[in-house]
């Protein structure tokens, strides 16, 4: 998982004031035009009919264990301010249709954006190599789902273009002001509307309006020749209000100098085995990394994960039990259904230190006797489902983190991560840390920079020797990415305490 890099983009003075209203009034004359009800804006405005569209599939999809009929209709928009003026603003829709086939490990998908029968035709008679002379068992359908997780509103409608720009020049006046070793302040604003259909033989249609907001803040200090940078980002499915409230806006800059002024002072992170300590909530992306990927269904059912055929087995120490729970109400990484239909669910992986089960789609639980559990995802109407995670976290324990400090003579505690790689074969991973200090003797010491973690996931897993009660969900920014595609996520856990992990240095 990461922090989305910032898309190249061209300098763009920012535009006259007529000129900005000119382009709210496109901007809000293009949204009106589109409906607010995912059924009419899929069968009434895209020229679909419902009954004729759920017998295509019935048709369609018939002989097969498996599939569906995916509809999507996204709106978008992003700003991004840099330099001390705006860099750019986008607004974009995107629309279209994924239908799925599958034949037991076997899958036949096609994708168009246009929403018409013609097209659907076309994809239907491209699935012919997997289901020809094929008549499969139907898998049935998913169970309903509960009640929505977020609204269903439009984030994009909450605030003026003109409005939004003159918060990003606001955050980055404020920013500048507070410090004067400020040299640079980069923010960006994005917000996402995404309206999805999903069409099965076996149930009625299923409809889900997804929100999703997002606002970072970047600082660069510097004293003399030495310049350090600091982050902070918020989001979720929700309005804007939230987050561009001013005492929230004002904590992220407040955040991300403090990080950036701590790391001025930082020096080279030593390098050897040494006990690591873990701060609360966004840490939890090591977690995410080094233990969920190999805890999704389809590196078990293949058997390329650390984890493969091990449920029931210790694989964590006692007192660790892991979640992925996607049904956390207007959490970044949450879902009312799935994109195979399925009700997402608060499923336990990690039980006292046993591993309990796996993450599953559809497709992957069938073939390995298992019951799906809402985790099977995509990026968009393009991309075929599988399975990934949601909002995946450790819960707390009964150590008060200053206790769990004190008890360290001689490591390190990180409280910030930024990229990493993961190995889910072997569970080996490598985290680079963004904020970390050093400890002696119980208390924190010097800042330290280029402190790199390394290790398996499993083995790490069975290095916890302390457990927080200070559990902590990550403010609302993570992307996980797995082959080619990125999905919105969330993780957390509790401040911890690892025994003799290998910490990669620059000392």
């Amino acid at each position: 998982m990461t922090i989305a890099d910032k898309a190249p983009f061209q300098d763009l003075p920012l535009p006259p004031s007529d000129d900005i209203l000119s382009l709210t009034e496109m901007v809000s004359h293009r949204e009106s035009a589109v409906s607010r009800n995912p059924q009419q804006l899929f069968f009434n405005q895209a020229g679909l009919d419902l009954d004729q569209t759920h017998q295509f599939t019935e048709k369609a999809l018939h002989g097969a264990d498996d599939g569906e009929l995916f509809l999507e209709y996204t709106l978008s928009e992003a700003f991004s301010f840099d330099d001390n003026r705006l860099k750019a603003a986008s607004f974009d829709t995107t629309h279209g249709f994924g239908l799925r086939a599958v034949n037991g490990e076997a899958v036949g998908f096609a994708h168009a954006t246009d929403l018409s029968m013609d097209a659907l035709n076309r994809a239907a008679a491209s699935l012919s190599p997997v289901l020809s002379g094929h008549s499969g068992t139907w898998a049935g359908g998913p169970m309903a789902a509960g009640k929505a997780l977020y609204m269903d509103a439009n984030p994009l409608d909450g605030a003026e273009f003109t409005d939004k720009v003159k918060l990003l020049e606001e955050i980055n006046a404020y920013a500048r002001a507070k410090d004067n070793r400020v040299r640079q302040v980069s923010v960006s604003l994005a917000g996402e509307w995404q309206a999805v259909s999903i069409i099965r033989p076996d149930s009625a249609p299923l409809f889900d309006v997804r929100p999703l907001v997002r606002l970072d803040v970047s600082v660069v200090v510097g004293e003399g020749e030495r310049q350090e940078t600091g982050h902070s980002g918020r989001g979720g499915r929700a309005n804007y209000a939230q987050w561009l409230a001013p005492e929230n806006w004002q904590e992220q800059v407040h955040n991300a100098l403090k990080q950036a002024v701590t790391n001025l002072d930082s020096i080279p992170a030593p390098a050897g085995e040494m006990d690591v300590v873990l701060g609360p909530g966004w840490p939890g992306i090591l977690l995410h990394e080094a233990v969920g990927h190999g805890l999704e269904g389809d590196f078990n059912r293949k058997k390329t994960s650390a984890f493969s055929d091990r449920i029931g087995e210790r694989v964590a120490s006692p007192g660790v039990t892991v979640i992925d729970d996607g049904t956390i109400p207007d959490r970044r990484g949450s879902l009312t259904i799935d994109d195979e239909g399925t009700p997402t669910s608060k499923t336990v992986l990690i039980e006292d230190g046993l591993l309990k089960g796996y993450m599953q789609d559809r497709q992957n639980a069938r073939l390995m006797g298992m019951d799906p559990t809402g985790n099977g995802r995509r990026e968009s109407y393009n991309c075929q489902p599988m399975p990934r995670m949601t909002n995946t976290y450790m819960l707390g324990g009964n150590h008060a983190p200053e206790d769990i400090l004190a008890s360290v003579k001689d490591g390190i505690y990180a409280v910030s991560f930024g990229g990493g790689q993961v190995d889910i074969t072997s569970g080996k991973f490598v985290f680079s840390c963004t904020e970390a200090y050093e400890v002696k003797n119980g208390k924190l010491g010097a800042p330290l920079k280029g402190a790199t973690l390394i290790g398996t996931g499993p083995e790490s897993m069975q290095r916890i020797s302390m457990i927080g009660n200070d559990m902590a969900l990550d403010e609302g920014i993570g992307t996980c990415g797995k082959a080619g595609q990125g999905v919105p996520v969330g993780v957390g856990q509790p401040t911890l305490r690892l025994e003799g992990l290998t910490v990669g240095g620059t000392a």
